[in-house]
């Protein structure tokens, strides 16, 4: 099949993106590569696809473009489209709101746009566990109403689901959310938390920990959710015929619109999650405890019942294994000899 996947060059994207490519599907990725972390980690993610794929095709461009996205459509006759392509970070929109309209709205409804007017097949786009805001039901299930965001970056995304929901409705186009619970691994972002803790640490310096450690996060390792994200894409949906209007089921629709969790159903608290990190470095951490920072929530969790049923998804990788992974590879990518 030929599959769009807007921001290949991040960090789930570019995995995505191997993927497919080594299941022999051909890719078009595209990235406007901006800076809101290091670009050069983004072009390298860019170049490693490019050297174990010849075929990989990449356009920098910004999905909020839209001549040039929909000009990018009607060249490539894609039958799938992956949007991964976003404006991160839910800390980075308390104080950077504007930022997040570009790409996670107008950006979106672009993708939507070009999906109808080009006959895509299926669309698979990136919604987040932080949707879920001022839930305290745990875990976290597609079937609770999340109407209450705590974070603009969380808004955002919800607001993606809704426009979602309005395109397969009006226009019949099968589109597929996938909510994704903290997602950690190689090549992965630098304003993660695990990324910060494993460079604070073998520079010694202290680590931010955020609500005195009384956190847990539903930690899910990058080919886990590689996986997810494939078995999800070959599953185009349909109208749910059980679905009422009356007591209205926010993950299915009349319409071909489906919502999955995509997480490890196994929250971790954070001080096991700093030991984790300890052990695989072989250093101790420097902690400095700080209040709840705005946008955060205590406690993440993923029903991920609908995911495994429909889909046979199943999370495999241990934490303390996917850190070692990650270690190792902070290690060779930055050249750390300890």
């Amino acid at each position: 099949m030929r599959i769009l996947v807007t921001g290949s060059a991040g960090f789930i994207g570019s995995f995505t993106a191997a993927r497919l490519m080594e299941d022999g599907h051909e890719v078009v990725g595209v990235d406007n590569l901006n800076d809101y972390y290091d670009v050069g980690l983004k072009n390298d993610r860019n170049e490693r696809l490019k050297s174990l794929f010849p075929s990989y095709a990449f356009e920098r461009m910004s999905i909020a473009d839209y001549g040039a996205l929909d000009g990018l459509f009607r060249s490539s006759g894609f039958e799938y489209v992956i949007n991964l392509a976003a404006q991160a970070g839910v800390r980075y929109s308390i104080t950077n709101p504007l930022t997040y309209g570009e790409s996670n709205l107008s950006g979106f409804l672009n993708v939507l746009e070009c999906c109808r007017r080009h006959g895509v097949r299926h669309l698979v786009f990136a919604s987040s566990s932080s949707v879920y805001g001022l839930n305290a039901r745990v875990p976290f299930s597609v079937h609770d109403n999340v109407d209450h965001p705590v974070s603009l970056y969380a808004a955002t995304k919800k607001s993606n689901e809704l426009l979602a929901h309005c395109y397969a409705h009006l226009y019949g186009i099968p589109t597929t959310g996938l909510r994704f619970f903290t997602v950690y691994g190689p090549w992965g972002r630098p304003d993660m938390a695990y990324f910060l803790f494993t460079r604070a640490i073998l520079e010694g310096r202290p680590i931010d920990v955020f609500n005195n450690g009384d956190m847990e996060r539903d930690f899910t390792y990058i080919d886990d959710i590689v996986e997810g994200v494939c078995r999800t894409l070959w599953r185009v949906p349909s109208a749910d015929p059980a679905w009422s209007a009356e007591s209205p089921d926010p993950a299915t629709s009349s319409a071909p619109y489906r919502i999955y969790n995509i997480g490890n159903n196994n929250p971790v608290r954070l001080t096991r999650f700093i030991k984790v990190i300890e052990e695989a470095l072989g250093r101790k951490a420097k902690i400095n405890l700080l209040p709840m920072q705005p946008g955060d929530v205590k406690r993440t969790c993923a029903d991920i019942d609908d995911l495994v049923r429909d889909a046979g998804y199943a999370p495999a990788t241990a934490l303390e294994k996917g850190i070692g992974e990650f270690v190792r590879w902070y290690k060779e990518y930055y050249r750390i000899d300890v």
